[in-house]
């Protein structure tokens, strides 16, 4: 069998060379040209060698302190989050591996805290800059779509928290910790500027938001960072449905409901 593999493989992020013996088995991966088991295996980092599979170069120093922040930051939403409580109703239950994450993917990409949430923040900074007239006009009067959407249209500001009334401590801790890092640029701006954003929108920045502005900082477009969300979100979602899977579903957590109009007790009348 003639080795022709590598020429019908049109790609600009991965070259391969096949094994003598085996066309289907590489004896040599170059990624971005910088040979992945003899040039970047033990001396570079996860995440460096993650930027440069996506940006086709080497983040420079204060780069990949960024982006480890961030990574950290996003690991673990927590089990009060949807997408990790949803991994972790796949893992109660027993479910496969691939389940659990695709459950947490699943919940996790959407506009409500989610992926999509980031992506649209960030094609909205790509749309108006750090024009702060404009952003508040289209956070207080968001325009209608022009075409149909996969997608159903947010019911609240991307990058800002659906429900919450006070930007929690987690993002106020993640956005001073960045900051030194880019004094200038979306986070900065984002930092400046919080106070009217959120008055504008009539909700406190959330962790997407910040997510948002590190990414535009990093050069990242918005589908790759819609995508790097979903990827730094998953180790979060991992740890829980494990130790789910093993304490079991009667130490499920379910969140109790505190309505603040409850008619009491209704006694059922009786239709016969």
């Amino acid at each position: 069998m003639s080795d022709d593999f590598g020429e019908v493989i049109h790609s600009s992020i991965w070259e391969e060379q096949a094994e003598p013996d085996h066309p289907f088995t590489a004896a040599a991966c170059y990624c971005r040209g910088y040979d992945v088991y003899g040039d970047v295996l033990g001396k570079a980092g996860y995440l460096e060698y993650l930027y440069l599979l996506l940006k086709g170069e080497r983040p420079s120093p204060a780069s990949l302190a960024a982006f480890e922040l961030l990574a950290i930051a996003l690991a673990n939403p927590g089990p009060r989050d949807p997408a990790v409580h949803a991994a972790m109703a796949a893992g109660t239950t027993g479910s496969p591996a691939a389940a659990v994450l695709m459950a947490a993917l699943a919940v996790g990409a959407g506009s409500y805290g989610g992926a999509r949430e980031v992506l649209l923040f960030m094609e909205a900074w790509h749309q108006r800059g750090p024009d702060l007239a404009l952003w508040c006009e289209r956070l207080r009067a968001p325009p209608a779509p022009t075409r149909a959407q996969i997608w159903p249209e947010a019911e609240h500001a991307p990058g800002f928290d659906a429900y919450a009334r006070l930007c929690a401590a987690p993002v106020r801790q993640t956005l001073e910790q960045l900051l030194p890092i880019f004094p200038a640029g979306c986070l900065a701006w984002l930092a400046r500027e919080r106070a009217a954003l959120e008055a504008a929108a009539a909700r406190p920045l959330a962790l997407t938001g910040v997510a948002a502005a590190t990414l535009i900082d990093l050069g990242f477009t918005a589908d790759e960072g819609e995508m790097l969300t979903l990827l730094l979100r998953l180790p979060g979602a991992a740890a829980h449905a494990l130790e789910q899977k093993q304490q079991g579903f009667r130490q499920f957590p379910f969140f109790a409901l505190d309505l603040q109009d409850d008619p009491g007790p209704v006694a059922c009348e009786d239709k016969r």
